[in-house]
This record gives structure tokens, C-alpha cells and sequence, in this order.
């Protein structure tokens, strides 16, 4: 059997019950450090499943699929991936390979970014289209996402903004050589992102920027949320583009332009001195 199992936010209790007597009974333990990051060493988690933990990188988890699904047919193998195991495109490719290779399969869910964002106090069923938001350089500055946040702000819904990150990724100098080499782990910051977006808005017409999304749009930033150390801001965009939260990982939110009353009420308590009342329109 191949099981897929959720992880949770990161703390190495935050498996289930279900997950944890399966992990114990695998012949193979894998660990996707791909898609997102846990928030405690390896060995933490060797120590609390008693039981050694593989690592797989970007390589193995995009070239080697097979590898980790060999043998699953026989014996019990398991990945574990941080938060839900459908939170990544990635892990719906490792169900159809196993389909192909008519390998069972099986899927233990978990609590992630996804779900978890309600801690923040806005209403689960009031978020649209989650976006992602890439890292820009010198060559590449997509803005796509600013249209699918217009489109949730014209809809008066919220928007989760899942920021980029880099964990073993290849400089260009060492792809041409053909000997890869790779750049330190980055992970994007609420500050980085609200900078991204205050350029594309800079961009818009002065219509555009008054009534779609301005400087002094509301945002919600988020850091190590499931932790200990879990930290909340409301900031307006001008003011989150300076706001450091510390250490990752971070989400951002841009709230719809109405809120309910509970929702102001309760963002409040993390937005200083801002009067939440007067953006709330």
C-alpha cells in the first residue's frame, strides 16, 4: 500500500492518530521538503515515529516518483508531506502513477494553510481563488495573480496569497555547465510580497487603484501559523510592505472590501492603531 499522509502545520504532534500508527507500521518512511517546509529538525520527527525518516527533495519527489513507489505494491510505503496531502498539485500525480501501476493507495488528511487561515478571524467560506505569488528578478515579473485578487475583490471575497518559496534550487550558471549547483533556501516574506503587489498597483490607471486596490488597502499577514511563535498583522499594503514578521513561513491575505462585523471585530485586535471601521467599505 502507498500511503500519502498529512502532517499538519508542523509541530511533529500534529499527525493523527491514523497517520501515526501507519507511519510506524511502513517499511519506508519518505518526507516531501519540496512543497513546503516542517517546522522542527528531521531528527525531531525520527524521535517521535521511532523510526528513521528519508528525505526527498525536489529531484526525487519530480524525477523520482517510481523510486519512492517501488515495491509499494508488496510492502506499506509512505510520504509525508507537511499540511494536507492535496495542497500541492505535486501529490495528485503520485495517486494517478500509482493507479497506473495499479499500486493501493490510501490518503490521511490533514490541517493546512488552507483551513488554517481562519485563524486569522475571516470566514472560511468568504475566501475566492487562492493565489500564489512568485518570487520576481531582473528578467521575469509575472502579474497574473493581481487579476484573480481583483476578480475576489469585485466578487467582495477574501484572497489567500500562498507566497514562493526555494529549497534546493539550481543557479542558472550551474544548469549551463551542466552541473548543478544551488542557491541558499528563500522564503518570501509578507514584506516582499506586499512590495510586489504595490509595484503592479503603481502600474494601474488612478480609476483602478481607487476602487479595486490601493496602498491603503487592508492586508492580513500571517507567520508560522499552527506554532508556537504564530503572529498576525493587519497592516494597510503601504504599511505591510516594511512589516517584519520573522522567520517563515508566511501567508498573506487581502480581505474583501465589505466585512462582516465579526470579522472586523476580531481582525481588530491585530491592527494597532488602525480603526478597521473606516476601511470596511
Amino acid at each position: 500500500m502507498f500511503y500519502l499522509i498529512g502532517l499538519g502545520l508542523g509541530d511533529p504532534k500534529d499527525i493523527t492518530v491514523k497517520g501515526l500508527e501507519i507511519v510506524k507500521q511502513c517499511s519506508r518512511v519518505y518526507l516531501e521538503m519540496y512543497t513546503s517546509i516542517l517546522g522542527c529538525p528531521k531528527e525531531e520527527l525520527e524521535a517521535f515515529y521511532g523510526r528513521p525518516v528519508l528525505l526527498a527533495d525536489r529531484d526525487l519527489v519530480e524525477q523520482g516518483a517510481d523510486e519512492i513507489l517501488a515495491g509499494a505494491a508488496e510492502e506499506d510505503v509512505a510520504l509525508l508531506v507537511v499540511g494536507d496531502p492535496f495542497g500541492a498539485t505535486t501529490h495528485t500525480d503520485f495517486i494517478l502513477r500509482a493507479k497506473e501501476k495499479k499500486i493501493p493507495y490510501k490518503v490521511i488528511h490533514n490541517a493546512s494553510i488552507m483551513n488554517a487561515i481562519g485563524c486569522c478571524g475571516l470566514q472560511l467560506y468568504k475566501f475566492g481563488e487562492t493565489v500564489s505569488i512568485p518570487y520576481w528578478d531582473e528578467t521575469w515579473k509575472p502579474d497574473s495573480f493581481y487579476d484573480k485578487i481583483k476578480l475576489n475583490r469585485l466578487h467582495n471575497m477574501h484572497t489567500l496569497c500562498l507566497l514562493d518559496i526555494k529549497v534546493k534550487e539550481p543557479t542558472l550558471e550551474s544548469l549551463m555547465r551542466g552541473r548543478k549547483e544551488y542557491m541558499p533556501p528563500r522564503f518570501m516574506t509578507v514584506a516582499e510580497a506586499a512590495q510586489q503587489l504595490l509595484a503592479i498597483v503603481d502600474k494601474k490607471d488612478a480609476l483602478e487603484r481607487n476602487t479595486i486596490l490601493n496602498d491603503q488597502s487592508l492586508c492580513v499577514g500571517l507567520a508560522r501559523v499552527g506554532h508556537d511563535n504564530q503572529q498576525i498583522v493587519v497592516r494597510t499594503l503601504r504599511d505591510m510592505a516594511s512589516t517584519d514578521m520573522g522567520g517563515p513561513l508566511h501567508s498573506l491575505v487581502i480581505p474583501a472590501k465589505e466585512m462582516h462585523p465579526l470579522e472586523v471585530e476580531f481582525l481588530q485586535q491585530y491592527a494597532g492603531a488602525l480603526k478597521l471601521e473606516d476601511y470596511n467599505h
